[in-house]
């Protein structure tokens, strides 16, 4: 963590994860590196009660990093994705594995960026929307093709490394939980440090 960087004493920051300089992360918030790693850049807020996690389940890395100048907002979820310079990601945004944001894009309240998405820079994706997709595709609430798009990302495969029947969602839902189990098993050994480490 550089030295000229915020970390808030209730924020949590597990494994391998760097903060950049002037930097901030407030109240609240948890960085999990899991298996895999988070980068965090020079000048980026991540705000309070946000989750930002790394995986590395069912054999692919998904690290999460986060260039300069991003803001994170409250209770966002950011998981093993790409965020590029000054992308905005609002109160209660979620952004899945694999994706990447590109420079400049905003990704508004309650938006979704699935998994392997690909937003090109300067992108702004409405409130309570899901981009779909390389090239991306926004999708409003209650779009007729909505069902469809999300079906054909495979998010259990790309997030948790199951490869379920489609219709069989209790085997999908079993080999997810199962899944995070093994992989925060090693949080059995967990060291809670009084000051960061120099």
């Amino acid at each position: 963590m550089d030295a000229s960087a915020y970390v808030a004493p209730t924020a949590v920051l597990v494994g391998n994860v760097e903060v950049g300089a002037r930097s901030r992360v407030m109240y609240g918030a948890v960085l999990d590196s899991e298996a895999s790693t988070i980068s965090i850049g020079d000048d980026s807020i991540v705000c309070e009660n946000a989750v930002i996690r790394a995986t590395a389940e069912g054999g692919t890395s998904h690290p999460v990093v986060i260039a300069d100048h991003v803001f994170i907002g409250p209770h966002a979820t950011v998981l093993g994705c790409t965020l590029a310079r000054c992308v905005y990601v609002a109160t209660g945004a979620t952004i899945l594995q694999g994706a990447e944001v590109g420079p400049g894009s905003v990704v508004a309240v309650g938006a979704l960026v699935h998994a392997n998405a690909v937003v090109p820079e300067g992108t702004f994706i409405p409130p309570c929307n899901i981009a779909i997709g390389n090239p991306v595709k926004i999708h409003a609430p209650g779009d007729a093709n909505l069902i469809a798009a999300i079906k054909s990302v495979g998010f259990p495969s790309i997030a948790f490394g199951v490869k379920p029947d489609p219709t069989d969602r209790l085997a999908a839902c079993r080999g997810a939980t199962e899944a995070r189990s093994r992989e925060f098993e090693a949080h059995l050994s967990d060291e809670v440090l009084d000051e960061w480490p120099s």
